[in-house]
C-alpha cells in the first residue's frame, strides 16, 4: 500500500507542476450537498487507496464559552469520546482498535469535532461509523471521568502558567480582544475548570452539537451514494438547533499597549500584534502573500533578515496571520536575550511600518509567488491534507473551487495589492506588545489615537 500511495502522489504532483489549474479539478473534483438531516456535506471520492477520511465539525469552539465557565466546549469535545452510548471509554477505544480505525479530534476558538480514519473495506468502515455515529449522538459524559479529567486538566495548567510562552500567549489575547471570547483561553482557567459539573456539559452539547450546524467532509473510496448515507448515518441522530449564535465582532484596538512582565527566564518572549482578519476577507491572498515576505517565509522573510541574519538578535523571528470566523490575529513573534530585547522590539516595529508604507519589491514578489506556488502540489498531497482543505472550505464556507483557484490567486496578487491590504488591515501605531521576561511588571498606553 506504501508504495502504491508514494507512485499515487507522485502522478499528482507532476500534474499540477506542468499545468495547475486545470489538473487541480480534475484531482480534486469536490461535491458538495445539505443532507437530509440539515447538514452540510463536502466530498471527495479517491478509489486509488483503500482508505477513508471522515470528519464531523460543529460551530461549538471556546468562543462559545461563557467568561464565567471557559473551558466547557474543551471539556465537552474532550468527553465525547470517553463514554458513549452504553460503552466505557476503554470499549470504545478497542473497538476502534480491533477494525484498525483511528479517532481524532479537531478543537479551536471556532469550531469543534470529530474525525475517523478506517479502511474502506464494508465491514471495517461499517463498525467504525456506526461508534463514530453512537459518540456524536449519545455521549454520556461520565461524572467519574469528568472529575478525573479536570484533576489532569488544573495540574497541566498549573505547570504551564509558570512557562514564559503561556505567560506571553495568556496576556497578548487578553489584551488583543480584551472583552471578546477569543481573548478566552480555549481550555479554560484553573477557576473556571473546577466550576465545571456535568449538567454544563450536557447542556453545552445540546445546544451546539445539532445537525443542521453540522459540517460532515468526506474524502477516500466510496462512492456519491455511500458518502450520502454516510452523512445521514452521522448526523441523521442529531436534534437541530437553527443557526448558529453569531460571534460578536472584533472592535479594533483604540491605542497600542505595551505590557512588560516580570519572569526570570533568561530570553525575553515578545509577541506584537492586533486583529487580522477573518477567513472570509477579500484581502486574504493579498495579505497571505504580503505576509510571505513580511515574516512567513522563513529564512527569506524580512522580519528574520532583520532581527536573525543581520543583527544576531533572535534565533527566529516571524509574523503571521490566523483568520477565523471572526478577525483573527496578526501576530509577530520572537525570543531574544533578555538584554536584547528594546533593540528587537525596535527593529520589528520599524521593519513593519517600512512594509506597509512601501510594501515589498517586485524581486521579492516574485520570489514568494515562486516559493508558494511552487509549494502548492505538497498541501495536496494525501488523502488527509486533503480532507483537512474540504473541512476548512464547508466550515468557513468557502468557493467550493478554492483549491483549484489558489494558484491564479496567488499568482493575481500586485505589489499595489499588498500595500493597500496591509495599509487596510494592520496599524502599526495601534498595536499590542507583550514582553515576558522584563525586569518588572509595568505597562505602557500610548495616547488614543485619534
Amino acid at each position: 500500500m506504501a508504495t502504491r500511495t508514494v507512485m499515487l502522489l507522485r502522478r499528482w504532483v507532476a500534474a499540477l507542476l506542468l499545468c495547475v489549474a486545470p489538473p487541480a479539478l480534475a484531482i480534486l473534483p469536490i461535491e458538495h450537498w445539505q443532507a437530509a438531516s440539515g447538514a452540510k456535506v463536502y466530498f471527495v471520492a479517491n478509489r486509488d487507496l483503500p482508505m477513508l477520511d471522515v470528519s464531523v465539525d460543529f460551530p461549538a469552539g471556546s468562543a462559545y464559552d461563557s467568561r464565567e465557565k471557559s473551558g466547557t466546549a474543551a471539556m465537552t469535545h474532550g468527553l465525547l469520546r470517553l463514554g458513549a452510548d452504553g460503552l466505557a471509554e476503554d470499549e470504545i477505544a478497542r473497538r476502534f482498535a480491533d477494525v484498525g480505525a483511528g479517532i481524532g479530534g479537531r478543537f479551536d476558538a471556532d469550531r469543534a469535532g470529530l474525525s475517523l480514519r478506517t479502511l474502506s473495506d464494508p465491514a471495517r468502515r461499517g463498525v467504525a461509523l456506526d461508534l463514530l455515529a453512537r459518540i456524536l449522538r449519545a455521549p454520556r459524559f461520565p461524572a467519574t471521568v469528568l472529575e478525573r479529567e479536570k484533576v489532569r486538566q488544573i495540574g497541566a495548567l498549573r505547570e504551564a502558567d509558570l512557562r514564559p510562552d503561556t505567560q506571553v500567549s495568556r496576556a497578548f489575547f487578553r489584551l488583543v480582544y480584551r472583552d471578546h471570547p477569543y481573548s478566552y483561553r480555549s481550555v479554560g482557567d484553573v477557576e473556571t475548570i473546577g466550576r465545571l459539573t456535568r449538567d454544563d456539559l450536557l447542556d453545552f452539547y445540546r445546544r451546539h452539537y445539532v445537525a443542521d450546524r453540522a459540517v460532515v467532509a468526506i474524502m477516500g473510496d466510496v462512492s456519491r451514494q455511500e458518502a450520502e448515507a454516510i452523512a445521514e448515518q452521522l448526523t441523521g441522530g442529531l436534534p437541530r438547533g437553527g443557526a448558529a449564535a453569531a460571534l460578536p465582532a472584533v472592535t479594533p484596538l483604540p491605542q497600542a499597549v505595551t505590557r512588560f512582565v516580570a519572569h526570570p527566564a533568561a530570553q525575553s518572549h515578545i509577541l506584537i500584534g492586533a486583529p487580522g482578519i477573518s477567513r472570509d476577507d477579500p484581502d486574504y491572498f493579498a495579505l497571505f502573500v504580503g505576509n510571505h515576505i513580511l515574516g512567513g517565509g522563513g529564512f527569506v522573510s524580512r522580519i528574520n533578515e532583520e532581527i536573525r541574519q543581520k543583527r544576531g538578535l533572535a534565533y527566529s523571528a516571524y509574523s503571521h496571520f490566523s483568520p477565523q470566523r471572526m478577525r483573527g490575529p496578526f501576530i509577530i513573534g520572537m525570543q531574544t536575550q533578555r538584554d536584547q530585547a528594546e533593540e528587537a522590539l525596535a527593529v520589528a516595529k520599524k521593519t513593519l511600518r517600512d512594509f506597509i508604507a512601501q510594501g515589498p519589491t517586485e524581486q521579492e514578489l516574485r520570489a514568494a509567488k515562486q516559493n508558494i506556488v511552487g509549494g502548492f502540489p505538497m498541501r495536496i498531497d494525501s488523502n488527509r491534507k486533503i480532507h483537512e482543505y474540504l473541512a476548512a472550505i464547508g466550515f468557513y464556507n468557502l468557493p467550493v473551487n478554492y483549491l483549484e483557484t489558489f494558484v491564479s490567486n496567488v499568482e493575481r496578487v500586485s505589489v499595489a495589492d499588498i500595500r493597500a491590504a496591509f495599509a487596510r488591515h494592520v496599524d502599526p501605531e495601534r498595536m499590542v506588545t507583550v514582553v515576558v521576561g522584563a525586569a518588572s511588571d509595568r505597562t505602557v498606553t500610548a495616547p488614543e489615537s485619534p
